[in-house]
């Protein structure tokens, strides 16, 4: 069923209801449907999860904390290795990193890098925790997660390479794995000291590893 159309969540009653308002008519909040009020759970399901972590994580907690209840949340996950799945991803994406275009391969893989850390780095350390935790419940990975999570959106780094091919910059594609090495390694790093990447790394990583593996090695890095 579509979400749009469904209109299951019944608002609380108005303190004021049945008592009328000067035009005799009791005032009732606004109901939410579809994206607005799939959204306002999931929002809520992040921060309860967030908080009280995977043993701690409710259904009432969350039907409490969106001002709803507990059928509303049942409709949409039946239990709650598929809510906490979706709360997770929803972390995931609150902080979406804009792709870049610099003009050049180098420029945009760099501040790619650079935006991620920024973004992503901070929530890390908590991720990590609740994705273990998940992990013991149901036995899927983080990488598995991931997957499911990006599955619709183009890798940020074969954006970088089509323009650069686009551009003349490459003359063939490099391999899979040579494109997915930047951010690779910045996952490695953040997952194994729960830290941003210095601008160093970030600097090694493009120009010690990236470019030279691509055939650039020899581009200015002013």
């Amino acid at each position: 069923m579509d979400l749009a159309s469904r209109s299951d969540e019944t608002p609380p009653a108005s303190p004021d209801a049945g008592s009328g308002t000067g035009s005799g008519t009791p005032e009732r909040p606004a109901r939410r449907r579809g994206p607005e009020l799939e959204a306002a759970l999931l929002d809520a399901a992040w921060a309860e999860l967030s908080e009280s972590g995977y043993d701690g994580f409710t259904f009432e907690r969350v039907a409490e904390r969106a001002g709803t209840s507990r059928p509303v949340l049942y409709r949409r996950w039946p239990d709650k290795p598929a809510l906490v799945k979706a709360a997770l991803a929803r972390g995931f994406w609150r902080d979406a990193v804009e792709v870049p275009d610099t003009g050049t391969l180098r420029g945009d893989v760099l501040e790619g890098l650079r935006r991620a850390n920024a973004a992503r780095a901070p929530i890390i350390p908590l991720m990590s925790v609740l994705v273990g935790s998940y992990y013991l419940d149901t036995g899927t990975t983080f990488a598995e997660l991931r997957a499911e999570f990006v599955r619709d959106r183009r890798p940020m780094m074969e954006t970088f390479v089509a323009r650069a091919l686009e551009r003349g910059e490459l003359t063939a594609p490099p391999p899979a794995r040579v494109v997915a090495l930047p951010f690779d390694l910045y996952r490695q790093h953040l997952l194994l000291n729960f830290a941003p990447l210095a601008e160093s790394d970030i600097l090694g990583i493009v120009d010690e590893l990236f470019l030279p593996l691509v055939g650039l090695a020899d581009l200015p890095t002013a």
